[in-house]
């Protein structure tokens, strides 16, 4: 059986700021520049979920990508677009909202209810600028 590889994109729109409670304002700034921003700042991210399988015989899908699509709304996006990830996302509690930090939380929200689908997340893409973006590919080796 041939694998494939498909890919869903979805967008959310939040603000953050990268600052440490324990470092002095110059050590946030010397460290983490404009993204300290005491009143915050925020982008609007893509996501590209990527999962991986054989095509059913049945329907030729690997996933249903509109089952795809609701997964990543209801598990991901209901959550994060639209908050600030600082205040109002609990799973986030604690943790410095950088974009390396929240790949992690995506990834752990989607592995589950993608493979009770049938598939197999295999890599995250999540674009917090036109220049800057993250991938995280969970346990797998990505190449």
């Amino acid at each position: 059986m041939k694998t494939v590889y498909i890919v869903r994109k979805e967008r959310f729109n939040a603000a953050h700021k990268l600052w440490r409670n324990d470092w002095s304002e110059e050590k946030n700034q010397e460290v983490f520049g404009k993204c300290s921003n005491k009143n915050w700042h925020g982008h609007n991210f893509n996501l590209f979920v990527t999962v991986k399988g054989a095509p059913s015989e049945e329907t030729g899908f690997v996933i249903d990508l509109k089952r795809l699509s609701q997964i990543i709304k209801q598990e991901v996006i209901e959550h994060l677009d639209h908050k600030n990830l600082n205040l109002d996302v609990p799973f986030l509690e604690g943790l410095l909202p950088s974009t390396e930090n929240l790949i992690i939380k995506i990834w752990d929200l989607l592995e589950m209810p993608i493979k009770k689908e049938g598939g197999i997340l295999c890599k995250l893409r999540l674009e917090e600028t036109e220049n800057n973006f993250v991938e995280y590919f969970g346990d797998h080796v990505p190449y």
